[in-house]
């Protein structure tokens, strides 16, 4: 058994084959979580786009990029395996203990209705209007029926140093705000899920991609709210392809089963991410 006690992560969403990107975030993720534990978890939360044969082919994948994770599918651990579809009852706990705090509110507007609201533009995202907000409803028993926002503190800034971008600050109501815990058809949000799953798990560092900056500074309130310690963070800088867009799994010439299928080595998929980083 390690005496290291750090605790990192790798998470593929199973809603595509992996593709370069997520190669060399996972990479990083293990080179960073070396001598202490690995953790493999499916955040398989979404029924309509999630599917069992891109996880399994997610788990081949890795395990051709030669990545050992030493809790997961495989061995099990205190929890089982790490599929965020089995562990619904974490989340529904986590919801109750938002709600009866008064950190939450439920919600009928759509995520149409945001992005059309009359405001500022921004640059990641719609800000959820302040006038939209209701009061707490501790009353309800259950989250479904309807969107549950977290009300987020007006214009607290959030920082954090992370592990590879350094410095970073987002601000409550400028760069984001009120957001999903719980959605309208009874599905946790990723936002509650990886947080619920990250402190259950006990993860000391998170490792994903740069896109999730200002995810991470929702997630850190959560993490407040629930009275736990955030892990750190580090972000990895986005893979983009020859005309400068970001890798996508719709991009099926850069996904890995594909450039497996082209004879393309471990080695080679590590040459290639690291020059689309540049």
């Amino acid at each position: 058994m390690s005496s290291n006690p750090s605790r990192g992560r790798i998470a593929p969403t199973p809603t595509g084959y992996l593709h370069l990107g997520h190669a060399a975030t996972f990479w990083t993720a293990a080179e960073r979580a070396s001598g202490g534990t690995l953790v493999l978890r499916m955040e398989d939360l979404d029924p309509q786009r999630c599917r069992p044969e891109f996880s399994a082919a997610a788990i081949e994948d890795l395990r051709w990029l030669d990545l050992a994770w030493e809790e997961g599918p495989d061995e099990g651990g205190p929890f089982g395996p790490y599929q965020q579809s089995a562990r619904r009852e974490f989340y529904f706990e986590a919801w109750k203990r938002l709600r009866d705090g008064g950190f939450i509110y439920p919600c009928l507007r759509s995520r149409k209705d945001v992005a059309t609201a009359a405001q500022a533009p921004h640059e990641e995202e719609p800000v959820f209007p302040v006038a939209w907000r209701t009061e707490t409803a501790i009353d309800h028993a259950t989250p479904e029926g309807r969107n549950w926002r977290f009300r987020v503190p007006d214009h607290e800034e959030i920082l954090f140093e992370d592990g590879l971008l350094g410095p970073v600050r987002r601000t409550a109501l400028q760069d984001f705000g009120d957001f999903v815990v719980w959605n309208r058809d009874n599905v946790p949000a990723y936002e509650l899920a990886v947080v619920v799953d990250d402190i259950a798990m006990a993860i000391t560092e998170v490792v994903r991609g740069a896109d999730l900056l200002t995810s991470t500074a929702r997630q850190i309130l959560l993490y407040r709210a629930l009275q736990a310690a955030p892990p750190l963070f580090a972000h990895c800088p986005l893979l983009r392809d020859e005309h400068g867009r970001r890798l996508a799994k719709r991009e099926k010439s850069l996904n890995l089963r594909a450039l497996r299928e082209r004879g393309w080595t471990p080695e080679q998929v590590r040459v290639e991410a690291q020059r689309l980083k540049t």
